[in-house]
């Protein structure tokens, strides 16, 4: 039978012991390990770390022979990651959910790998299959990093394509892609609402993300398309975000008139520095699933932009840039108020915020500081924030 999707689907259980000798005999990737691990050596030393560190990650991967016992072994990096880098973390609306069903998360983006490990955490500690993961083909630089991704139930978005009819191929094949594993393999799927981490703090639905899921089935009526599809909005907030200098550092450039451009490794450098930065508290909150009544793709934009907005959870670090800002607190703290903190406890949170804005060049303060209170400041605004969802708190 002809494997319809070979090019962009993840990789399945019959591959995986080669994809893992594949990985663990890449140079590069060791080399990547080591300069991670010994920073210092990695260069120096690298005659003698490699070895070592090929012999130790294979000791790690042994009997690693199905998707489900590698995400086992990276579950355990992850609890130490959400352990080192998080104050807490919590997650919300779980029991609108069943186990039995298949859905189509659409999250809001602020990590370029953390925002679907975060909805894959959630599911397996509540029993839950994880999901599928889109990736775009702008992240697979390396030959390493694509079957790491891929091993780890990720499907590729082609985002590189220019020529209109090869790129219209490729969305409808996606689309196509996206609605077999929802309807066939009962298998989730997570996707991003936007093309690129939002890096102002406003979580915005793009249009052309809901027009594609739409293009396999373009003969049914798309009230029923979007039904069909199970769509469950989830939103991420991180008290900290580890890459808000760099986000800052391009919008800025760009304020300036120029062309910001990558650079080669940046994409790899900021999944890195968004693993190992220090993020406090961090919320995860799932939506209740569309229903039918959406006749239009605007219809559902609106619907889950509200949607975000009203299941991300403010942090205190999003009042006290909100503070920097104008001058004091809103007049509406009822948000802050939820976290039962003393003033000494606020007084001392404060003094945290204040100090990591001053470690950051003054030029780049303001775009960190209204990442951090935009989403604030739309609540605040927002005379809809419900949508049948959860509180603000």
């Amino acid at each position: 039978m002809k494997d319809l999707f070979s090019d962009i689907r993840p990789f399945d259980d019959t591959e995986v012991e080669k994809v893992i000798e594949r990985i663990l005999a890449n140079k590069e990737f060791v080399l990547a390990i080591a300069h991670l691990k010994f920073p210092t050596f990695a260069e120096r030393f690298q005659s003698l770390l490699l070895p070592i560190i090929r012999w130790y990650l294979r000791r790690q991967l042994r009997g690693v022979n199905t998707v489900y016992r590698f995400q086992e072994k990276i579950k355990s990096y992850v609890d130490t990651m959400v352990s080192s880098s998080m104050s807490s973390l919590s997650f919300e609306g779980l029991e609108h959910l069943s186990s039995d069903q298949s859905y189509l998360f659409i999250g809001n983006h602020r990590d370029i790998t953390l925002d679907p490990a975060m909805v894959n955490y959630a599911l397996h500690m509540h029993g839950f299959d994880t999901v599928r993961i889109a990736i775009g083909d702008n992240l697979l630089t390396k030959d390493y990093v694509s079957d790491l991704m891929r091993i780890n139930k990720s499907f590729i978005v082609r985002r590189s394509i220019d020529a209109p009819r090869k790129l219209l191929a490729a969305l409808r094949e996606l689309s196509t892609y996206i609605s077999h594993s929802l309807k066939e393999d009962h298998q989730s799927i997570w996707i991003a609402q936007r093309e690129g981490r939002a890096k102002d703090g406003l979580d915005r639905t793009d249009p052309a993300i809901i027009k594609m899921l739409a293009l396999s089935e373009r003969k049914k009526p798309f009230a029923e398309v979007i039904r069909d599809l199970n769509i469950v909005p989830v939103a991420v907030s991180y008290e900290y975000d580890p890459c808000d200098v760099q986000k800052a550092v391009e919008l800025h450039q760009i304020d300036q008139g120029e062309v910001y451009q990558k650079g080669e490794h940046e994409d790899i450098e900021s999944i890195v520095k968004g693993i190992q930065g220090f993020k406090g508290r961090v919320c995860l909150r799932f939506g209740k699933p569309l229903s039918g009544g959406f006749g239009t793709v605007e219809q559902v934009v609106a619907h889950l932009d509200q949607s975000m907005l009203a299941l991300y959870k403010i942090p205190p670090s999003h009042f006290f840039a909100y503070e920097e800002l104008f001058g004091s607190l809103p007049e509406n703290t009822k948000m802050l108020d939820a976290y039962l903190l003393t003033e000494k406890e606020l007084e001392k949170e404060r003094a945290a915020f204040q100090a990591h804005l001053a470690a950051i060049p003054e030029k780049y303060r303001s775009y960190i500081l209204h990442g951090y209170a935009n989403p604030l400041l739309e609540k605040l605004n927002n005379k809809e924030d419900k949508v049948g969802q959860v509180s603000n708190a």
